[in-house]
C-alpha cells in the first residue's frame, strides 16, 4: 500500500506535498509550526489539511501494522496463500481487513464448529462440490457415529462416578452423530458459516445495502410524544441520509422512543450467493439455496446491519465533529471588543442574578447578586444596584448570559439602560454572550486557583464579561467540548471529539499568537510546542524574573529547550521588549531576513515602534518585487510574503477582521416580530441543516440551508459563520412553540 499516493489522492494534493510533510511529523515538529513557517517545504498546505493529513497519515500506519498482524496470524495457522496477500494488500479499511480474517479468527463454540468436532467437514465438502450422485441421506448414513465412541475411563471413587458419568455423557454428544438429518444438519451449518465468512461476498452485500438499502423507524409507542415525532412513521435511502438524520435518529433509539432497521435487497443478495455457490440443478440445490438463507439470515444479515449502521454513525460523527470544528474556531477568533469596563450578568431565577464589574484589563473591581426575576421580582432594588454599579465603575457595557431567565434579564438591562440614558446622560449598550461551559469553568480547579476568595456562582459572571473582551484567553480555559456550538456533540465518540477540538484550539491560539508576559497557563499550554508543566514553568519564571524581555530568554525556563523553543518562539509576542521583531509572528530564525529586508527599503527594526514611519515602512513594503527581493535574501517566496505581512502590521491582531458583536440598547419582543421583517442577527451555531441566528428574541431564529441563498447549498458553513452579522427576513412564526423562521434571500 502506497500511503503517499492514497493520501495524495484523497486531499488532492501532490505526492510530493504528502512526503515532505509526513518528514515534518515524524521528526516532531508541530502541524501549526508546520503551516506557518514550513510552507516552502509543504508548498503552503494549510492547518485544517495538514491535520486531516496527519489523521489519514495514523489510520493507513495502523491499517499497515493490521495487515501485517492478520498475515502472521493466518500464517502461523499455515494457511495463508497468494489470493489472501493480494486480497489484504488491496483492502482498504480496516473493516476490509477483518472480514479477510474472519474465516481464521479463532471462534467461540458455533454450530459448525460443533459440526467440524464430529467429523462432518467432509460430508459439507461433497455437498458443496455437488458433483456425488449417490442420494445423499445414504452418504450421511457413513457419518452416524452412535456406538462407535468409546466410552472414558471411570475414575475409581464411588463419589466421583456420576459426575464422571455426566462429564463422558456430555462429551459423547458433542462428538456423537445420532441420525442422517443431524448428519446433513451439521454439514449444512458448516456451510452456512463458510458462506458468511467469504470476504467477497459480504463485499457485495454491503454494496448493494449501500445502494439500495432503506433506514426504517418506527415509533416504540405512538401515543406518547417526544422530540422525534418526525422519525415515527419514516424512511430513506440508506445512501441519501443526512448526518445530522443518522444522529438524530440514534439518540431516538438509545433513549427508547424509536426502533430502526434497514431494510435490505434480500432477493438480490441472495441471488448473488447463489450464482455463486450452486452449480446447476443436483440433488443438492434445494438444500443450499435453504443453508444459503440461513446463512444470510442467521449470520450474515444481522453482523451486517450492525456494520452498516456502525459505519453510517462513523460517517455521521465525523461530519459533526468537523461542523462543531468549525464552528468552535469561529467562536474563539470572535472579535475581542478592548479598552471598556464591562458587567458580566449571569441570569437565574430563585438564587438571583449575579454580577461581575471587571475592568479594561479583566480585573474585578466589583460583584454583587440582584433578584429582579421571579420569584423575588426585586426589579426596584436590582436597578439601584446596577446604576450604583454603572456610576461607580463608569461601566460601558453589560455581557448577558444566553442561559436560563437570560429574556428577562435582558429586558430588565435594557430598561436600565435607558433610565441611565436619560437621567446621567451616558450610553451603555448590551450583548448577549454564549455562557456555555461558564458553570463547568466556576467549580474548576483552575477557578479556585484564578479567584480563591470569590463564589462559585460569582466566577460565571466573571467567565462571561471576560468572554466579551476576549473570547479566545476565557475559552481556552474550558474544555472545548463544553462550548457548545455544534450538532449532536454528546452522542459523538468523545475521544475523537476531545482530539479534534484540541486541534481546533491550537489552531485558533497559535494563528492570534499570546502576549508572553500576561498569558495565563490555559493560553500558553495550546501554543506549539509547550505542555502544560512547560506553560507553568514560564509562568512561574515570570513570577520570579519579572517580564521576560526577548524571545531567547525563554531558554532559560526549565524544560524549555531548543526544540520546543523552535516550535513555540513565533507564536509568542514580547511587548515593550528589547527587539520590536518580537511583536510580529517573524520566527528567530528570520530576524536577519526582517531586517534586511528593512535595511533594503531604508529602515531598521525600530523604525516600526513609530506610527508615522510604520506608514512609510508599509507603503514600500506593498511595492517590493517578491521574486526578486526572495532570490536577493535567500529566502522562499511565501516566507518572505508573510514576513512583509508582518512588518506591515506589526503587533495587529488578527481577530480585529472579525465582525464585532451586535450591542444592543432595547429589547426586541417576539410579540413584535412580523412576517416579512428585516432584522439583523449574529449566527450562533452552524449544523448541517441550515443556521441559527439571534436576532434578539428569546431564542434563535432558524435559517434553513434552503433558505442560506438563491443558489444550491452543499454545505451551510460555505456560507455563514459562527459569529457572523448577517441580515434576515421573518419568514415564519409559532408563537404557540415561540419559534421563528428566517431567510437570508433577501
Amino acid at each position: 500500500m502506497n500511503i503517499t499516493k492514497i493520501i495524495a489522492e484523497e486531499l488532492n494534493i501532490k505526492e510530493s506535498q504528502v512526503d515532505a510533510t509526513i518528514k515534518l511529523i515524524d521528526d516532531g515538529n508541530t502541524i501549526p509550526f508546520i503551516a506557518r513557517y514550513r510552507k516552502e517545504v509543504t508548498g503552503g498546505l494549510s492547518d485544517e489539511v495538514l491535520r486531516n493529513l496527519g489523521e489519514r497519515l495514523s489510520y493507513l500506519r495502523n491499517l499497515e501494522e493490521r495487515k501485517q498482524e492478520v498475515v502472521n496470524s493466518i500464517d502461523g495457522q499455515g494457511k495463508l496463500t497468494d489470493e489472501i496477500v493480494i486480497a489484504l494488500e488491496m483492502a482498504k479499511t480496516l473493516a476490509e481487513v477483518e472480514d479477510i480474517y474472519r474465516p481464521y479468527k479463532q471462534k467461540k463454540k458455533t454450530r459448525a464448529t460443533i459440526a467440524k468436532a464430529k467429523g462432518l467437514e467432509p460430508l459439507a465438502k461433497i455437498i458443496i462440490e455437488q458433483e456425488e450422485k449417490t442420494p445423499l441421506e445414504e452418504i450421511a448414513k457413513q457419518y452416524i457415529t452412535v456406538g462407535k465412541n468409546t466410552r472414558e475411563k471411570q475414575n475409581d471413587s464411588e463419589d466421583s462416578k456420576e459426575e464422571d458419568n455426566a462429564k463422558a455423557n456430555k462429551n459423547k454428544d458433542e462428538k456423537e452423530v445420532k441420525t442422517v438429518e443431524e448428519a446433513i444438519q451439521g454439514a449444512c451449518d458448516i456451510i452456512a458459516e463458510d458462506i458468511s465468512d467469504n470476504a467477497e461476498y459480504r463485499k457485495q452485500i454491503k454494496k448493494l445495502v449501500y445502494r439500495e438499502g432503506i433506514i426504517e423507524t418506527k415509533a416504540s409507542n405512538a401515543e406518547e410524544k417526544t422530540n422525534y415525532e418526525m422519525y415515527y412513521e419514516f424512511s430513506e435511502k440508506v445512501s441519501r441520509i443526512p448526518s445530522h438524520r443518522i444522529l438524530a435518529i440514534n439518540r431516538g433509539e438509545k433513549e427508547e422512543a424509536l426502533k430502526v432497521k434497514i431494510v435490505k435487497p434480500e432477493e438480490r443478495i441472495l441471488a448473488v450467493i447463489e450464482r455463486d455457490v450452486i452449480k446447476g440443478e443436483t440433488q443438492f440445490t434445494n438444500l443450499l439455496k435453504d443453508t444459503i438463507l440461513d446463512s444470510w439470515q442467521r449470520l450474515i444479515e444481522p453482523s451486517i446491519e450492525r456494520e452498516i449502521r456502525s459505519d453510517l454513525t462513523e460517517k455521521a460523527e465525523e461530519k459533526a465533529i468537523k461542523v462543531f470544528g468549525q464552528n468552535a474556531k469561529q467562536l474563539l477568533l470572535g472579535s475581542p471588543i478592548k479598552g471598556i469596563t464591562v458587567i458580566g450578568f449571569d441570569p437565574a431565577y430563585r438564587t438571583g442574578c449575579k454580577i461581575a464589574v471587571i475592568d479594561e484589563t479583566g480585573k474585578v473591581l466589583d460583584t454583587a447578586t440582584v433578584y429582579p426575576t421571579e420569584p423575588q421580582n426585586d426589579v426596584e432594588g436590582a436597578k439601584k444596584v446596577l446604576i450604583n454599579l454603572i456610576a461607580k465603575h463608569n461601566a460601558d457595557m453589560f455581557a448577558i448570559g444566553n442561559g436560563t431567565a437570560s429574556r428577562e434579564s435582558e429586558m430588565f438591562v435594557s430598561d436600565v439602560i435607558k433610565e441611565v440614558k436619560e437621567k446621567y446622560k451616558k450610553e451603555v449598550h448590551y450583548s448577549i454572550v454564549s455562557e456555555a461551559g461558564a458553570s463547568v469553568y466556576s467549580a474548576s480547579k483552575l477557578a479556585t486557583e484564578e479567584y480563591p476568595d470569590i463564589n462559585v456562582s460569582i466566577r460565571g459572571a466573571i467567565s462571561i464579561a471576560r468572554r466579551l473582551q476576549d473570547p479566545l484567553a476565557e475559552l481556552v480555559k474550558i474544555d472545548p467540548k463544553a462550548i457548545g456550538v455544534g450538532q449532536y456533540q454528546h452522542d459523538v465518540d468523545q475521544k475523537k471529539l476531545s482530539e479534534s477540538l484540541t486541534g481546533v484550539v491550537e489552531d485558533a491560539v497559535n494563528k492570534v499568537g499570546v502576549d508572553v508576559n500576561t498569558a495565563t497557563p490555559s493560553l500558553l499550554s495550546y501554543i506549539a510546542g509547550i505542555n502544560k508543566t512547560i506553560a507553568n514553568n514560564i509562568v512561574k519564571y515570570r513570577d520570579e524574573n519579572g517580564k521576560i524581555k526577548e524571545r531567547k530568554e525563554l531558554l532559560k525556563v526549565p524544560k524549555l529547550g531548543k526544540v520546543a523553543y523552535e516550535q513555540c518562539a513565533g507564536f509568542l509576542r514580547v511587548y515593550e521588549g528589547k527587539n520590536p521583531l518580537e511583536i510580529t509572528s517573524v520566527h528567530p530564525e528570520s530576524y536577519e531576513v526582517a531586517e534586511n529586508l528593512l535595511k533594503n527599503i531604508g529602515y531598521k527594526k525600530e523604525d516600526l515602534l513609530n506610527k508615522d514611519t510604520l506608514k512609510e515602512i508599509r507603503a514600500k513594503l506593498a511595492v517590493v518585487n517578491v521574486a526578486k527581493t526572495a532570490q536577493e535574501l535567500q529566502v522562499g517566496e511565501m516566507t518572505l510574503k508573510d514576513i512583509i505581512e508582518e512588518l506591515s502590521k506589526p503587533g495587529r491582531d488578527p481577530r480585529e477582521e472579525m465582525p464585532k458583536p451586535i450591542l444592543r440598547s432595547d429589547v426586541l419582543k417576539f410579540e413584535d416580530l412580523r412576517e416579512g421583517q428585516i432584522l439583523t442577527g449574529t449566527v450562533r451555531n452552524v449544523t448541517d441543516f441550515g443556521a441559527f441566528v439571534d436576532v434578539g428574541v428569546k431564542h434563535d431564529g432558524l435559517v434553513h440551508i434552503s433558505e442560506l441563498s438563491d443558489g444550491f447549498v452543499k454545505n451551510p458553513s460555505d456560507i455563514v459563520s459562527v459569529g457572523d452579522i448577517v441580515k434576515v427576513k421573518v419568514i415564519g412564526i409559532d408563537m404557540e412553540r415561540q419559534k421563528v423562521k428566517l431567510s437570508m434571500k433577501i
